[in-house]
């Protein structure tokens, strides 16, 4: 066989998330493999969810449980199958010594007092989209704990604040699976391959263009918004740029990480807070699209200089192209600042 025919045929399938993470393992001086198979229980648990993602139309487990969570919103039951999902591949894979997950009130503890790490994550974002076969995903931060190795998790471990997290990323389940992380060394983003049941490194290196011609908002909520959001996308609309929201925010924010843009979940009167919650939403997203280039704010300062005091705390959040970014707070007339709001930078 001639080496021609051999290229043709054998083409390489690439580099799988395990041995991409096995590679970078030597840019954590303090790692010594548990941050490398932590990531790898959070593959897995996406795995499994993007499985049932994909049949959740041919099995029961569409539509609403019928009840709300700790946040008072309504819970799908996928969102409970994620929830589960994720906990229990955490829990099994003993790095984890405690989840703060968006379904549970208080610290999930797995047992593994041992573990180095904690996890803040939201299992499935996005999930009232589920019955409409709309992008959802999962949102996942991870911070090395703070309190002593063998004793159990407190709240300092998740308190420690944006800027301590080792580790952050999202998993979006859409026409293709991805699977997008950073170590706090750029941003990297692998495909799942669906018959080889492996993530594979798509997208090497993630750098968010520095401008772009696309706003993520709900406009639906343009007389609550505050008015110096509204004469930004007023002048948005003046140039043509493009409107583009399909209210699942790792959908949203993935586009528009790739192509340029910026999503904005403002304050509004109902929200004077913001929506988004801070540790397992803000803080994560906002630490990656930092390392992509990017920038995200809270209309009173960075994302990740959020003094957070409670584990579902929530924030106000404008993430994207740093141009876009900037001219929000900038070229427009930035309305007096909420006090509740400002207390987040305390």
């Amino acid at each position: 066989m001639n080496i021609s025919t051999e290229n043709t045929i054998a083409q390489p399938v690439g580099t799988t998330l395990e041995r991409y993470i096995m590679r970078k393992q030597a840019e954590f001086p303090f790692a010594t493999g548990e941050l490398s198979q932590l990531l790898r229980d959070i593959a897995l648990a996406g795995k499994i969810v993007n499985r049932e993602v994909n049949r959740a139309g041919l099995t029961s487990i569409i539509g609403s449980m019928g009840q709300q969570n700790v946040q008072g919103e309504a819970q799908q039951k996928l969102d409970v199958e994620a929830n589960i999902r994720f906990i229990r591949a955490l829990t099994n894979g003993g790095e984890a010594c405690a989840v703060l997950s968006e379904e549970e009130d208080d610290i999930i503890h797995t047992g593994n007092c041992q573990g180095k790490y904690v996890v803040a994550i939201d299992p499935l974002d996005g999930s009232s989209n589920i019955d409409v076969n709309i992008s959802i995903g999962t949102i996942f931060s991870i911070y090395r704990r703070v309190t002593p190795v063998g004793e159990s998790a407190t709240r300092a471990d998740f308190l420690q604040g944006g800027r301590q997290q080792v580790a952050a990323g999202y998993i979006l389940y859409g026409s293709s699976t991805m699977l997008v992380y950073t170590t706090g060394h750029g941003v990297a983003g692998f495909t799942y391959e669906n018959s080889l049941g492996e993530f594979f490194l798509s997208h090497p290196s993630i750098t968010i263009p520095t401008s772009g011609t696309v706003f993520s908002c709900n406009e639906g909520y343009w007389f609550d918004y505050p008015q110096y959001v509204r004469d930004y996308l007023m002048q948005c609309k003046r140039e043509g740029q493009s409107g583009r929201y399909v209210g699942s925010l790792v959908a949203d924010y993935h586009r528009n990480l790739l192509t340029g843009g910026i999503y904005l979940y403002p304050p509004t009167g109902k929200n004077p807070n913001g929506k988004l919650r801070v540790l397992y939403e803000a803080f994560p997203l906002a630490f990656l699209i930092e390392q992509a280039g990017g920038r995200a704010e809270s209309g009173t300062g960075p994302i990740l200089d959020i003094v957070a005091t409670e584990f579902h705390q929530r924030t106000p959040l404008f993430v994207g192209s740093p141009a876009l970014v900037e001219r929000l707070l900038t070229e427009t007339e930035v309305a007096p600042k909420e006090e509740a709001i400002e207390q987040n930078h305390a």
